[in-house]
């Protein structure tokens, strides 16, 4: 069975080091790159499964590594994970706004840092585990195929905001809290607030133009897809 690949990107010898062993003790196969660029050469040349991503990187920042790899339509759909030392609360929003998949502040454990690498395998959808259409007047989400098109326009979400607009759909006309998003949508990761919620909503407003109006806010709760077409 072919090992899942992962790429430790990583200026700290000792922390990249660490990380690179507990994946492989759990079963990864890793792959380490010290710089932005060393990584984004890496994803050029080999695919991987997940990026573990830190911020302060020489050069070329996290961030930008970030919104590269987001932007890239051959590696917008690869899991990003923040690995780094910035946990203030804007931080964490920066990255999710970014497209991150998730957010973890160093110093971490190592047996969290692996889990929380699962959930996020976990939760990266397939296009072997669906095979059914979802539209909404000229919204249509092709699960099968992981495609968003609005008048037949293709849109370009990354995994979270795919799998945001799919379970807003999957319960149209029922209000959704922010606190049953996180757990449908994010599983519930540890750093993960009720606002990145609203972060990703407003981004996937804007990415579908006017087919985000179908998109409802619930004052004081949450969202709710709309009914009508």
């Amino acid at each position: 069975m072919k090992k899942i690949k992962i790429l430790v990107v990583e200026d700290d010898k000792h922390i990249s080091k660490l990380v690179k062993y507990n994946l492989e003790k759990a079963g990864f196969e890793c792959i380490t790159a010290t710089t932005g660029e060393k990584a984004l050469d890496v994803l050029d040349k080999s695919p991987v499964d997940l990026v573990i991503l830190d911020i302060m990187l020489p050069k070329m920042d996290g961030l930008e590594v970030c919104r590269e790899i987001k932007q890239d339509k051959k590696l917008s759909a690869v899991p990003v994970m923040m690995l780094t030392a910035k946990g203030e609360e804007v931080d964490r929003i920066v990255g999710f706004e970014l497209g991150a998949d998730d957010y973890m502040v160093k110093p971490f454990s190592p047996r969290e840092l692996v889990l929380r690498v699962k959930a996020v395998l976990k939760r990266k959808v397939t296009p072997e585990a669906r095979n059914d259409l979802l539209a909404a007047g000229k919204l249509v989400v092709d699960i099968a195929r992981h495609k968003v098109t609005v008048d037949k326009k293709e849109i370009e979400l990354t995994p979270m905001e795919f799998k945001l607009i799919v379970t807003l759909i999957e319960e149209r006309g029922r209000a959704q809290s922010r606190d049953k998003l996180l757990n449908d949508v994010w599983d519930i990761a540890a750093d993960v607030t009720t606002r990145t919620v609203d972060t990703h909503i407003k981004r996937l407003r804007q990415k579908l133009g006017k087919a985000g109006n179908l998109i409802e806010t619930v004052r004081g709760l949450g969202y709710r897809f709309s009914e009508g077409d």
